[in-house]
């Protein structure tokens, strides 16, 4: 407790330089904690947008489904698949899927498409189908008072076809048992935009593609999300353990092209991120240095009367260690309503971004215990290293050219 005191002491008596190095060592932080806090909060913000336009944070399959799709290699334990998640507290909501390729035809014209049979009520709680909705009305599970089922086009089949919402399309393609499958369906909304990865998808209630393809019950696909998005690989292996004849992908897996791109550039942003503060505690080294070249005569003295040189060293690491705790501490008071805005608010960009039919207009941060602790633990630490060679410096005065010294 006595050398805390002598440390604090000694950097109120050095106030101008104090405050200097006090300065460099907040902003430095402050800094820090923002870029981290945006880094963390926009490529959050990617992957929110990535698994919640298509993939969820799991998907489950049979065998080598993901790999290789064929239409026979279904899911057909579904209530078994379906007790394990509901039973899970970290799965948050789950739905079945199933896909085909299909032509899609209407009036003279031709176009491929995929087909792609959802369950209306589960998937709005797993990804923002509803929302892509741009034009007419959500579908029904239910068919129209025609008997025919409604089914939602991608705007790349809406411009290729020219089908409006109200409009017919008839779908040709395979069934599971190897028939030719063929039906008429009325088109009750658009979906996405040009650009939409399913531009060209055709969406059908669950049941209704199941009766098309001539599934039965089988699925091809259950996709899901999790509470925590960051523990979804550890939940992933805790399913594959319990459903062991299923393959049980994260999306990291299931998106294996987007997630080592992500990752590269997210490296790239850690690197300059790093070289700023490397910058700033360049300066802080030098003000450290310059203070143990102003006080020359002070560690002469204390050499004199019989201080040992690992005892300076000791002494310059805790003035500067407790320097930068105060400097930290004051960056945190000050950098954690910032943190709070742009976790909540975000910054407004000039133009929206269409991503996939949805458009975000705000750039968040993230607000976690690790986006200020990991700058805090890393500040502190390289705090005391840059003391070190000012430390060994002072260590090596000799008494009789200090007490010399102007």
């Amino acid at each position: 407790m006595l050398t805390f005191q002598i440390a604090f002491r000694n950097i109120l008596r050095q106030k101008r330089r104090s405050l200097l190095t006090g300065l460099s060592m907040t902003g430095g932080y402050m800094l820090f904690v923002l870029g981290y806090s945006i880094l963390e909060g926009s490529y959050g913000n990617a992957i929110d947008i990535f698994t919640l336009d298509n993939s969820g944070h799991i998907q489950i399959h049979q065998d080598d489904y993901l790999d290789r799709p064929k239409i026979y290699k279904t899911i057909q334990n579904r209530d078994q698949v379906e007790v394990a998640l509901t039973d899970d507290s970290d799965v948050k909501s789950f739905t079945p899927r199933v896909f085909s390729p299909a032509l899609a035809y209407a009036g003279d014209r031709t176009a491929p498409s995929r087909l792609i049979g959802v369950d209306p009520d589960l998937e709005p709680t797993v990804s923002r189908l509803l929302q892509k909705v741009s034009k007419g009305t959500y579908f029904s599970s239910l068919p129209n008072t025609d008997g025919y089922y409604e089914a939602m086009i991608g705007r790349g089949l809406h411009i290729t076809l020219k089908l409006e919402v109200g409009d017919e399309i008839v779908l040709i393609s395979s069934g599971g048992d190897g028939s030719i499958a063929n039906d008429i369906f009325v088109v009750s909304a658009i979906i996405g935009n040009k650009t939409s990865f399913d531009r060209m998808a055709v969406y059908l209630p669950l049941a209704a593609a199941q009766e098309f393809l001539s599934l039965g019950n089988d699925v091809h696909e259950y996709v899901l999300l999790v509470n925590n998005k960051d523990d979804n690989e550890k939940i992933a292996n805790e399913l594959s353990a319990q459903l062991p004849e299923l393959t049980v992908s994260p999306w990291q897996k299931v998106e294996a092209t987007f997630y080592r791109t992500m990752q590269a550039d997210r490296q790239g942003n850690y690197f300059t991120m790093g070289l700023i503060i490397f910058i700033v505690f360049i300066g802080v080294l030098n003000t450290v240095l310059m203070s143990v070249l102003e006080r020359t005569r002070e560690f002469g003295v204390l050499r004199a009367i019989g201080s040992r040189p690992m005892q300076l060293v000791r002494m310059i690491s805790l003035e500067t260690f407790v320097m930068a705790f105060i400097s930290v501490l004051v960056g945190f008071l000050l950098i954690l309503p910032i943190i709070y805005w742009s976790a909540e608010v975000g910054f407004l960009l000039p133009e929206p971004i269409d991503m996939g039919g949805i458009k975000f207009q705000h750039l968040k941060g993230e607000m976690s215990a690790r986006v200020f602790w990991i700058p805090m633990a890393f500040i502190l630490a390289t705090a005391v290293l840059i003391s070190i060679p000012p430390g060994l410096r002072a260590a090596r005065i000799l008494p009789k050219e200090a007490m010399g010294s102007h």
